[in-house]
């Protein structure tokens, strides 16, 4: 029924309508009127679609003579807002979220690669990415060839006429090897170099600015930095971006407002967390060097470890809040840790949380390769990934030596 009485012009931006039923009112509600001061944090855009005017502003919008949006799964604030970010932070010209690292991948690999043609890519990639790799070799034709990132030669070895992408990490999963990107990049010549930085970021690591194409983030680890948003996002030169975002919204591999909007909060804070995470981590591996049960730790670091000299030389200042060690017991020693560490220090087959956490390569993010191949990459039974959280050094020191010592009969 009309609610003549008790209307406010002011709480809609639509003509005033003194004989709405009550239906129509709620069908139309949740708008307010057009307001001059702009809020203080960014607006969540959750919306599937946008309103036109009419077709002029259709064909305009479409044709981009005039900025806006039209439906989600190609474009909306929020998205544009993080993907913008994430590509200032890198240097580059221009960047697309999709709804997860993995999609993200794909729109990239689709985006440069078709039957007939090559990828060269580092032996020692994230498990899922080395999947898609392979199956886009055994499904649609596309060559893959592995090589050994500490060995630039090997990629120079590799390339052939049909190469049209090689992929590297800046800092390896879960060995922590950090890839001499201009000697790579000097190695490929024209070829374009796709760097996944997740573990280094743009605070450790700007690709880029060291002769790299393209550049890929699974956003839901630093980025974002709390462990509640699933995003992937790669930025690089404005006409391989273009193309990248046409095959992520074909595809439907599209990102979420609400979770951009979720990882660009994450990203106020990322220079600092880094910071704390990388200092951290450091105590922590000479920490762990000492401790029974431990047979050798990997962190870029630490003086021995085998790419100390290129993270000396291309991280800025820091080595980043990852690190990996080997347990003397193999797997039991392994299970027996992640019990003892359940309420402190859990397993969580993810990384770059605000607490720490440990995940077992093996039988995550690597088990989609074979024993024989794990071992050959390093990847032993042993292995565990400790992604360093925000938590005290101290704290983590105690419950990580409790548990350590934990572990004589293994």
């Amino acid at each position: 029924m009309p609610r003549a009485a008790t209307f406010n012009p002011f709480q809609r931006d639509l003509p005033v309508d003194l004989h709405l039923s009550d239906e129509t009112i709620c069908a139309r509600g949740g708008w307010y009127r057009e307001f001059a001061t702009r809020p203080s944090a960014p607006a969540i855009y959750q919306t599937t679609a946008f309103d036109m005017h009419g077709l002029e502003q259709l064909d305009a919008v479409a044709s981009g003579r005039e900025a806006g949006y039209i439906y989600t799964r190609d474009g909306n604030p929020n998205h544009d807002a993080f993907a913008a970010d994430v590509a200032q932070l890198e240097g580059a010209e221009a960047g697309v979220v999709c709804a997860s690292g993995m999609g993200a991948m794909t729109a990239v690999l689709l985006a440069h690669v078709k039957s007939g043609e090559q990828i060269v890519a580092a032996r020692v990639l994230y498990g899922r990415t080395a999947q898609l790799l392979n199956h886009l070799q055994s499904s649609f034709g596309v060559g893959v060839t592995y090589v050994d990132a500490n060995h630039p030669d090997e990629f120079r070895r590799a390339i052939t006429a049909s190469t049209r992408l090689a992929i590297v990490e800046s800092i390896s999963n879960p060995l922590m090897e950090v890839a001499d990107i201009p000697a790579i990049v000097a190695a490929i010549g024209d070829v374009p170099l796709l760097v996944d930085s997740t573990f280094a970021t743009p605070c450790l690591l700007r690709p880029l600015q060291h002769g790299a194409r393209l550049v890929f983030h699974s956003a839901s680890k630093y980025l974002n930095g709390h462990g509640d948003v699933m995003l992937g996002v790669v930025v690089g030169p404005r006409d391989h971006i273009r193309k990248v975002r046409g095959l992520a919204a074909l595809y439907g591999v599209n990102s979420n407002p609400f979770e951009c909007w979720l990882a660009s909060r994450g990203l106020r804070t990322l220079p600092l967390r880094v910071q704390r995470v990388s200092e951290t981590a450091g105590q922590l591996a000479a920490f762990l060097k000492q401790q029974p049960g431990v047979a050798r730790v990997y962190y870029p670091g630490l003086d021995e470890h085998p790419s100390h000299a290129v993270a000396r030389q291309l991280l800025e200042g820091a080595f980043g809040g990852m690190l990996s060690f080997d347990l003397t017991g193999g797997k039991p020693a392994v299970a027996a840790l992640f019990r003892a560490l359940a309420e402190s220090i859990p397993f969580s087959p993810t990384l770059a949380d605000a607490r720490s956490t440990l995940s077992y390569p093996a039988g995550t993010s690597h088990k989609f390769m074979t024993a024989d191949e794990r071992r050959e990459y390093g990847i032993g039974d042993g292995l565990v990934r400790l992604s360093v959280g925000l938590e005290h050094v101290t704290d983590l020191e105690r419950e990580l030596a409790l548990a350590l010592a934990q572990l004589a009969g293994y």
